[in-house]
């Protein structure tokens, strides 16, 4: 029985990782808790961690298998919270009746519902709206809810998988999340390292990659053994950035893979994908994306125009890449204040921030 059960789990635990080798003690011993809760509980599970450190894949593997273990009946039912915006948001995940408003020509289930018996995933549930929020934990505390346009309640029975790369805890703080929601979606927390948190898992994960596209077009391409080298020392050098973690990864050996000639990726091959990955990486560092998003709440993103976001996410990036207020007062001002008796850069900075509800603090804290 003992024999059988470490088996058991041991083929669980490779099932998540989609049987790739990985080294890493740390992400393992996490795979093997999350197996164990995955098999015993039908509690949610929230899952943490950086865009494209594989959250969506790990949720739908945890459901594949519940589902072989026959702990689950019903569909997995993946949604993008970022995706779910202003009245459509509320009638995607629950669902409406026919006339519930303008617009509303066919009765739609919903999400939810369509999720019952079965595992709902929300990644990026740190997207949500309050009031989604609020039908959300009703809808986990008492296994039902309203469509909109319904004075009857429609039941579904889920188990909810939630994924992030927001600190959630903050968002409460500042208002954008509920506080309740959150400590009932908390029972079971782990958090995805980044890919260059995983650098000893490298190897086996270019190896995954390459089985992946045999799979997929039944061609079968290698590295010749200096490409390979090469590769593999470039990918685990602290130079190496894996910005957006396995999707980089992902896409650069689909590249090459692509380019490559007689079924082998060469050293040229190598060389070029090298050369474009690291300018891609320093684009983005000289030149950062900022998601305003993260900063304002959906009333002030769509009260301003656009001329006004592209200005206040060039300031946000001078202020990310300051020490203090007054250092980016004189990067933002360096010819105006020149022109000033008695200069003031740090009060015009501070002034213009708070027209938006923000501060220094908060944008590089």
């Amino acid at each position: 029985m003992a024999k059988r059960y470490f088996e058991e789990s041991s083929s669980g635990q490779d099932f998540l990782k989609s049987g790739i080798q990985t080294r890493n003690n740390h992400f393992n011993q996490m795979i093997a808790e999350i197996e164990r809760v995955a098999l015993r509980s039908k509690d949610p599970i929230l899952l943490q961690g950086p865009t494209g450190a594989g959250k969506t894949q790990l949720a739908r593997r945890i459901y594949e298998l519940k589902s072989m273990r026959k702990e689950i009946k019903g569909s997995f039912v993946p949604v993008n919270c970022a995706t779910l915006k202003g009245a459509g948001a509320m009638s995607a995940l629950f669902g409406h009746y026919k006339g519930a408003y303008t617009g509303a020509v066919n009765h739609r289930e919903g999400y939810l519902r369509h999720a019952d018996k079965g595992i709902l995933f929300l990644d990026e549930i740190g997207e949500l709206g309050l009031d989604e929020q609020a039908m959300l934990l009703h809808a986990l505390e008492e296994k039902s809810f309203y469509p909109l346009g319904s004075d009857k309640a429609v039941s579904s029975d889920f188990q909810l998988l939630a994924g992030t790369n927001r600190n959630l805890r903050q968002a409460v703080q500042e208002g954008r999340f509920r506080e309740d929601l959150l400590s009932r979606i908390d029972i079971w927390c782990w958090r995805l390292p980044a890919l260059k948190e995983r650098l000893e898992d490298m190897e086996a994960n270019i190896d995954f990659e390459l089985h992946q596209h045999t799979r997929s077009t039944n061609k079968q391409v290698r590295f010749n053994k200096a490409a390979r080298e090469r590769y593999l020392n470039f990918a685990t050098t602290p130079d190496a950035l894996w910005s957006s973690n396995f999707r980089d990864l992902n896409a650069s050996i689909n590249r090459m893979v692509t380019l490559s000639e007689f079924g082998r990726i060469d050293e040229a091959n190598v060389v070029s994908e090298t050369e474009r990955l690291s300018s891609r990486w320093h684009q983005k560092e000289q030149n950062p994306e900022v998601e305003l998003s993260d900063y304002l709440d959906e009333e002030t993103l769509v009260s301003i125009d656009h001329f006004d976001k592209l200005q206040l996410m060039s300031i946000i990036n001078v202020c990310q890449q300051s020490r203090t207020l007054a250092e980016a007062g004189r990067k933002l001002f360096d010819v105006s204040r020149s022109q000033k008796a008695s200069v003031n850069d740090s009060h015009r900075l501070r002034t213009y921030l708070k027209k938006f509800g923000l501060d220094f603090k908060s944008l590089t804290t």
